[in-house]
C-alpha cells in the first residue's frame, strides 16, 4: 500500500512538479546556508567556534532555526526569523488600532498589510545586522575588509537581502510547491543538522561523556513524544450542525447533518514558532551587543536559552499565541455568521448563542492543548540539566524541533494526500488506518 501511494505520487503530473519544485527551493536555500558573508574569514569562524568545548549556547539557539546558517555567517543567517516577528508584530497591530485592520479587511487590504510587513522586515533586518557586525567584530580575525563603513554596509546589504530572498522562497514553496513553506524551510534546516547532533551524540557515548544508558531512556521518551504528538493532532471535538430545508424555485436544499471539527490544538506548531521567534530577537541583540554595553549583557545572561526564565517566558508566550492565533485563523463570530445564513443551527444551542457556546469549546481544547505543546517545548532544558546532554544536541533532538519536525510533516501529508485524493488516487495512509478522534 505504501509503495502504490508513493508511486501515485509521482504518477500524478501536478504533485510531481510541486514536489520537485519544493525539493530545488530547498537545495538552493541549503546552498545559500554555507556561503560565507563577503568580507568574513570562513577559517577564523572555524577555528573561533571550535575553540568552545561545551559549546555556545547564543550560537546553538541561533543555528537551531536557520538549520546552521548563522554559525557559517552565511547570507541566509538570520532564516526566516525576521519575518515570523514583524508578522507577529502586525497581527497584534491589526488587533490593537482598529482603523488597521479596517483597512486589511477592505478590497486588496491583506495585500496593503503584506506589503508593511515586508517592509517591517527590512527594518527588523537592518537592526540585526548590525548586530551580527557587532558580533563579527568579537571573533578575532573574521573580518577581511579593513574599512569598517564598507564593511558594515556589505553585511547590512547582504543580511538583509538574505533574508528577504529566504522569505521569497518559502513564499514560492507556498504557492508551487508542498506545504507551508516558511515551515518548511525551518523544517529542513532542522532535518539537515540531525545526522551531525546523531553523530556528535555517538561520540559522546564512545568517549564516555555520557551513559549510554541515558541515550537508551531518551530515545524511548522521543518515540513515546512523536507518539502523542501525532495522536493529539488527530483528537478534535465536532460541533454538530442541523441545516433545515429550504425550497428555491423547484429544487430543495439544505435538511442535513454536518459537524464543525475543532482541534485539540487549531494553530498547530505555529505558537511554538512564533514563541521562539519573538524571543529571538532581544536575545539575538543582547548577545551580539552585551560586551558592549552592561545592561544588554545583564539581559543576555538573563534570557539563557538554558535558563529558567527563558523557558518561563517561551512557556507564556506559547499559551498566549495559542489563544492568539486561534482567535485570528479560527472567529467563532464568523463560523456563527455563516451558519445562521445558510439557515443552520447547533442542536440545543439557542441561535443568537452559538458564538458563545463554540468559544467556550474553544477555550476548553485550547487551554491544555497549550499547555502540552508548552511542556514538550521546554524539554530539551529538562534534558540537558538531567543527562548532561550538549545544548546543540538536546535542542536539536528536543521537544520543539520535534513538534515542529512532526506538526510540518503531517501538514505536509494533508496536502499531499488532497491532491492524490483529488486526481482519483489512494492516499498515503490506508482508510480506516487513521482517522481523527472525537472528544
Amino acid at each position: 500500500m505504501a509503495n502504490n501511494a508513493i508511486a501515485n505520487m509521482f504518477r500524478v503530473k501536478e504533485l510531481r512538479q510541486r514536489i520537485l519544485f519544493t525539493v530545488v527551493i530547498l537545495a538552493v536555500f541549503r546552498l545559500g546556508s554555507i556561503l560565507t558573508i563577503p568580507g568574513i574569514d570562513p577559517q577564523a569562524l572555524t577555528n573561533y567556534f571550535d575553540s568552545f568545548t561545551t559549546g555556545n549556547s547564543f550560537v546553538d539557539y541561533m543555528d537551531f532555526f536557520a538549520g546552521g546558517a548563522f554559525s557559517n555567517f552565511s547570507v541566509f543567517m538570520l532564516g526566516v526569523m525576521p519575518y515570523i516577528s514583524t508578522q507577529i508584530i502586525m497581527q497584534l497591530a491589526l488587533i490593537i488600532f482598529p482603523s488597521l485592520k479596517k483597512i486589511a479587511q477592505e478590497d486588496g487590504g491583506q495585500k496593503k498589510v503584506n506589503t508593511w510587513t515586508r517592509v517591517g522586515t527590512v527594518f527588523v533586518c537592518l537592526i540585526q545586522s548590525l548586530a551580527v557586525r557587532v558580533y563579527a567584530a568579537s571573533i578575532p580575525g573574521a573580518i577581511i575588509i579593513q574599512n569598517k563603513a564598507i564593511f558594515t554596509i556589505v553585511i547590512m546589504l547582504t543580511v538583509t537581502t538574505g533574508t528577504m530572498v529566504t522569505v521569497w522562497l518559502g513564499e514560492q514553496i507556498t504557492a508551487r510547491g508542498i506545504g507551508n513553506g516558511i515551515s518548511m524551510l525551518i523544517f529542513a534546516g532542522i532535518v539537515a543538522r540531525l545526522p551531525a547532533a546523531v553523530w556528535e551524540l555517538i561520540r559522546l557515548v564512545q568517549s564516555g561523556e555520557i551513559n549510554v544508558v541515558f541515550v537508551i531512556v531518551v530515545f524511548l521518551m522521543f518515540v513515546g513524544i512523536i507518539a502523542l504528538v501525532v495522536y493529539e493532532q488527530q483528537g478534535e471535538r465536532k460541533i454538530p450542525v442541523h441545516y433545515a430545508k429550504r425550497v428555491v424555485g423547484r429544487k430543495m436544499y439544505g435538511g442535513q447533518s454536518t459537524y464543525i471539527p475543532f482541534k485539540i490544538n487549531p494553530s498547530g506548531v505555529i505558537p511554538v514558532i512564533f514563541a521562539s521567534s519573538f524571543l529571538t530577537f532581544p536575545l539575538q541583540i543582547a548577545s551580539s551587543l552585551g560586551p558592549n554595553v552592561r545592561w544588554l549583557n545583564k539581559l543576555a545572561n538573563f534570557l539563557t536559552p538554558s535558563g529558567i526564565w527563558y523557558n518561563v517566558f517561551l512557556v507564556l508566550l506559547i499559551v498566549f499565541f495559542a489563544y492568539f492565533y486561534t482567535q485570528v485563523t479560527l472567529n467563532p463570530s464568523e463560523i456563527a455568521k455563516n451558519i445562521r445564513e445558510n439557515g443552520g443551527s447547533i442542536p440545543g444551542i439557542r441561535t443568537d448563542k452559538m458564538e458563545e457556546y463554540m468559544q467556550k469549546v474553544l477555550n476548553r481544547l485550547m487551554l491544555p492543548g497549550s499547555l502540552y505543546l508548552a511542556a514538550i517545548a521546554i524539554l530539551p532544558t529538562i534534558i540537558q540539566n538531567l543527562f548532561g546532554f550538549p545544548q546543540s544536541i538536546s535542542m536539536l533532538m528536543g521537544g520543539t524541533s520535534l513538534l515542529i519536525l512532526v506538526g510540518v510533516d503531517l501538514d505536509t501529508m494533508s496536502q499531499v494526500e488532497a491532491l492524490l485524493k483529488m486526481h482519483h488516487h489512494d492516499g498515503l495512509v490506508k482508510k480506516g488506518k487513521l482517522r481523527s478522534r472525537n472528544l
